[in-house]
């Protein structure tokens, strides 16, 4: 088991299992320790090479090829900021990335780039078509609390915005995950989320903390993720609620029981799902967990408890302090709800060039806490049992959970008024079996132009940002101010 030593080193140090194990497994081949070290040392060379000051941030847009896999390590031993660039993602999205983070260099595919447009990309943003090698560099004297990634993650308000992440942040969750999960060299994990997520990315370096084996997926359909647990002999999968959907209706035949763990984030597991994960795969441990990327993960769920208590997400992680506060700044009793407010080595740096939003979000810890410093307040609404277990309760902003992403409202709502089909309109989120929550849109008009709307649509947003619904309406409710009454609309859909 990974040892719990609180302190941290550069992230690139992170390739930790033994010289001829292996540490990555992709269509490529096979990739042992040794030279994954060699290949991180050559790629981090070739940046070095490109000129760019210390701290520029260098994006990537890539499947998950190896390339994706080695540049988290090779950016910050360069002494740059790596911003992955989720792969689904369309144009709109990837230019408002690329400008925001304020990318020097952008590595991806010819493929991929070809479908940018004129100013898409910024001016002076050198890109490239894969990554190169040069002059092998050592491992990194990097500061713990220096910038080692950006990742982008949605408000309930506007654009995605970019959460700082340092090489403390990064390392200290590789190992509180790997020791919890109880992660070894013989373990060999399907990495199927994408790598721009926080713990898409954390699976290469909790899994690589522990000297074990990560198999990156790109799959299209569910079976794709049973062949290759059989073809692979995988021990462990994470995944999020409708992943898990798909995978219980799938045909599983042996490769089920090679399964060790299954791991759960991005949206709570229902006891339904609890219960039908728990049956299919008997002989595997589960792990329910909560978490948000600001602080990376806050809560675990220990597999011995699930049976019993499917409804909970568990106590705080290693290295985590998590605290249920009520709305008067004091701790809530045992049964009160209150903010889940997470203290501690993993509440990320704050929002990349965003000092007001960092400012709602990142605020001092209550005084009675024992981390103290900085606290992600989450806005998430919790309840502690008295068998001292969290439970989830509701968000109290907007944001829609959608196939395990965090999706803004107002993101979509720009979306639909964008093409000029629709006057006026509101997003919601609803509940969906498979999805977590289906995104609903109240919009004024006859719905004569939905057509051209959901085709315009699917030409500009990520499949997991489209519409399921749209509610077509002569007028839409207004508040004493004038503006659209959210909760009256908020409940006709929800009813």
């Amino acid at each position: 088991m990974v040892a719990l030593d609180p302190v941290p080193r550069p992230i690139d140090h992170v390739l930790r299992g033994a010289g001829d194990a292996v540490a990555l497994e992709d269509r490529a081949g096979t990739l042992t320790y040794h030279a994954a070290e060699d290949a991180v040392a050559r790629m981090a060379g070739w940046l070095a090479s490109l000129g760019l000051p210390p701290g520029s941030r260098v994006a990537s847009w890539l499947p998950k090829m190896r390339d994706a896999c080695l540049l988290p390590l090779a950016a910050p031993r360069a002494g740059l900021i790596h911003v992955p660039i989720n792969p689904v993602l369309k144009r709109a999205q990837v230019a408002h990335i690329l400008a925001d983070s304020g990318a020097a260099a952008l590595v991806s595919q010819a493929s991929r780039t070809a479908s940018l447009e004129a100013g898409d990309v910024p001016a002076g943003v050198a890109v490239h078509d894969g990554a190169g090698a040069g002059v092998a560099l050592p491992p990194s004297s990097a500061a713990t609390d220096d910038l080692a990634a950006i990742l982008y993650t949605s408000g309930s308000t506007g654009r995605p915005k970019g959460v700082m992440l340092t090489h403390a942040n990064l390392w200290l969750g590789a190992v509180s995950v790997a020791h919890y999960l109880k992660l070894a060299p013989d373990d060999r994990v399907l990495g199927v989320l994408p790598l721009s997520f926080d713990y898409g990315q954390n699976q290469l370096f909790s899994t690589w903390a522990a000297g074990g084996r990560v198999i990156p997926l790109d799959y299209l359909t569910a079976r794709d993720v049973v062949k290759a647990v059989g073809r692979h002999d995988v021990t462990t999968i994470a995944g999020v609620p409708p992943l898990w959907v798909q995978l219980l209706e799938a045909d599983w035949g042996e490769a089920a029981g090679k399964l060790r763990r299954l791991t759960n984030s991005g949206g709570a597991l229902t006891p339904r799902l609890v219960r039908a994960l728990r049956t299919r795969f008997a002989e595997a441990d589960l792990y329910p967990m909560y978490g948000l990327t600001e602080a990376f993960r806050s809560t675990f769920l220990a597999p011995e408890l699930v049976d019993d208590h499917p409804d909970a997400i568990g106590r705080a992680i290693p290295f985590a302090e998590v605290m249920v506060v009520r709305g008067d700044g004091e701790r809530a009793r045992t049964g009160e709800p209150g903010e889940l407010v997470h203290a501690g080595p993993l509440v990320a740096a704050g929002y990349w060039q965003d000092a007001a939003r960092t400012a709602e979000r990142f605020r001092p810890a209550p005084a009675w806490s024992k981390s103290g410093g900085t606290a992600v307040w989450s806005g998430d609404t919790v309840v502690e049992g008295a068998d001292g277990l969290l439970r989830f309760v509701g968000r109290d902003d907007e944001m829609i959970k959608a196939a395990g992403n965090r999706i803004s409202p107002t993101e979509i709502e720009d979306a639909v008024l964008g093409g000029g089909e629709v006057a006026e309109a509101a997003a919601f989120g609803v509940p969906d079996e498979r999805l977590g929550q289906a995104i609903v849109v109240v919009a004024r008009g006859d719905g004569s132009g939905e057509d051209a709307l959901r085709a315009r649509l699917r030409r500009e947003l990520p499949s997991f940002m489209q519409p399921s619904q749209y509610i077509w309406r002569s007028d839409l409710p207004r508040n004493a101010n004038g503006k659209l009454d959210r909760t009256a609309l908020k409940a006709e859909v929800q009813s």
